[in-house]
């Protein structure tokens, strides 16, 4: 047998297993990274759509409407509408069945057959979450399926089998293709270069010898074989090892690279719709510094829209949801704007902060220029709620600045970026308090004591919240005043020192000049009739002018 065949039934075989070896572990893993792809965003669409949802039905349940047929069904079809905003392909299909295994929601045309009506009935009865591959409307699919008490529906998110697998397809028609061209161009390569090794093996191996000491690479090699051949073999695996070890560190990490950045990228994608940007930039900054909480002085924000519950009811549930969806869109807009973090929803009101994650020198007068901001963005959102025949929005906003828990609280299902502590409760209580004060926005002495060089205030009284015995100061502020209005912030705010003095007859005569100005001035008659009852009663000599308040 001449020294080409032996050099051809000897190596030839080698590189067909390596050849082979390869493509089918390239193609596994890519199969299966192809897979598990579609079946994550599948997945993360049904999760998605039970999310949706969950949130619909606790609007009804929050707001007592979950007995009225018309909110329900109404909730229904605002389901059936993001279930169809989230389909992007043809084949792609949500479908909803009932009790009796019926289809009472769907995305699309689709005949059930009479075989299919069985299996869809059992479908419903399994209840089950997992990957799931039922045939609807004739067709092979793909399916991931959730139970959803509160409508007694079983919700199904599916796609055709040949459009869920047509990327597996292509990775293995390219495979084998790729598997044969290589074979094809490996023994074309191999007979060239038999050929080329018996003419004569002496010059081979010369010239093997000069492309190792071209490259720098022939201080590397010992020399194990004697003859000629030994040393082309021995000289040709050096080759290929340390090419094929290069090229697969390079290919290693470009590989990591686009990962890291697919993978950073799609947590933002996904997470900014949830947590704040700053909160995801410090957690791929330092991952472990968020899952440790931290006292911090920040400011607390709470707002909430007065007699809601009436407003509710004159409106109806798509019109309700739309009016929520602007208001909160505009008030969330002013919020972040200022560097706050809006913390969560309760129901009406929005609960925010301002001074983490990220610190700023401002945060304080921020947060104060946030809340008159949303006031005065009020104004234009109920020209808008008039125009289209819908009921005005009155808010309260209330605002305290001081010392807080704050870091990611909750378990590894789920956790929210949130605050708690006293600081909180009051900022709370403040909001609470603009209703009996007849004032939009109430800010604490501590907040106070931050602004008052950049904003005017007005002091309207002392007050000890439910469950404090010891009393703060409470303002009311505007980021500027007209002569009329700072005139009468300037008398009120003179007639509260007094008060204060226990100086009620003086006191009495500063509000009563504010009561000139603005006869409808709230806070100015009350401390008036204060006033009168403590010259006819004077308090004793520990009264420090604390009211006590009850609210919640």
């Amino acid at each position: 047998m001449s020294i080409k065949l032996k050099i051809i039934f000897i190596v030839l075989p080698l590189i067909i297993t390596t050849l082979l070896l390869t493509g089918v572990s390239s193609f596994f893993s890519a199969t299966n990274a192809v897979t598990g792809i579609a079946k994550e965003f599948l997945g993360f669409k049904a999760e998605e759509l039970q999310k949706y949802a969950e949130s619909q039905w606790r609007l009804l349940v929050e707001n007592n409407l979950t007995e009225r047929p018309a909110m329900v069904s109404a909730t229904k079809a605002a389901v059936e509408t993001y279930a169809n905003s989230i389909v992007k392909s043809k084949t792609e299909l949500i479908l909803a069945l009932d009790e009796t295994g019926n289809i009472v929601m769907k995305t699309g045309e689709i005949d059930i057959q009479e075989d299919e009506e069985k299996a869809l009935l059992s479908i419903f009865e399994s209840k089950k979450s997992e990957m799931i591959t039922p045939k609807i409307g004739g067709k092979d699919r793909v399916a991931r399926g959730f139970y959803f008490e509160p409508f007694k529906w079983y919700v199904i998110t599916s796609e055709e089998r040949n459009t869920f697998y047509s990327r597996v397809n292509q990775i293995t028609q390219r495979t084998i293709i790729i598997l044969i061209g290589t074979l094809i161009a490996a023994l074309v390569m191999m007979l060239v270069f038999a050929n080329y090794l018996t003419n004569p093996l002496t010059k081979v191996v010369s010239t093997m010898e000069g492309i190792i000491t071209d490259n720098d690479l022939s201080k590397r090699v010992a020399v194990e074989y004697h003859d000629e051949i030994g040393k082309l073999a021995h000289t040709f695996n050096l080759m290929v090892g340390e090419l094929e070890r290069a090229y697969n560190q390079i290919k290693s990490y470009a590989f990591k690279a686009v990962l890291a950045q697919k993978k950073e990228h799609k947590i933002r994608s996904i997470f900014q719709k949830y947590v704040p940007e700053d909160v995801i930039d410090q957690f791929f900054k330092n991952p472990e510094s968020m899952l440790v909480g931290e006292n911090r002085v920040i400011s607390i924000l709470f707002s909430d829209i007065r007699k809601f519950t009436s407003i509710s009811e004159r409106m109806m549930p798509d019109d309700l949801v739309n009016s929520l969806n602007r208001y909160f869109s505009v008030m969330v807009d002013i919020i972040m704007h200022r560097n706050g973090i809006v913390d969560k929803y309760i129901g009406d009101a929005i609960m925010a902060f301002f001074g983490a994650p990220v610190k700023h020198e401002d945060d304080a007068l921020q947060s104060v220029l946030a809340g008159i901001e949303m006031e005065e963005a009020l104004i234009e959102f109920n020209k808008h709620q008039k125009t289209i025949g819908k009921p005005e929005f009155k808010i309260g906003v209330g605002i305290n600045y001081g010392v807080v828990t704050v870091g990611n609280i909750g378990t590894d299902k789920k956790m929210d970026y949130t605050i708690i502590g006293d600081m909180v409760n009051l900022a709370s209580r403040l909001e609470n308090l603009t209703k009996k004060y007849k004032q939009a926005l109430l800010i604490s002495e501590s907040l106070h004591a931050k602004v008052k060089e950049k904003l005017p205030c007005r002091l309207l009284d002392t007050v000890a919240v439910k469950g404090k015995t010891r009393g703060i100061r409470i303002y009311t502020v505007q980021k500027r005043l007209t002569g009329k209005k700072k005139k009468l912030w300037s008398l009120h705010n003179r007639g509260m020192d007094c008060y204060y003095k226990k100086d009620f007859k003086t006191a009495m005569n500063y509000f009563k000049e504010v009561l000139n100005i603005s006869p409808e001035d709230y806070n100015a008659n009350m401390l008036i009739k204060r006033c009168s009852d403590y010259q006819e009663n004077p308090p004793s000599e520990q009264w420090d002018g604390v009211e006590i308040m009850k609210t919640k």
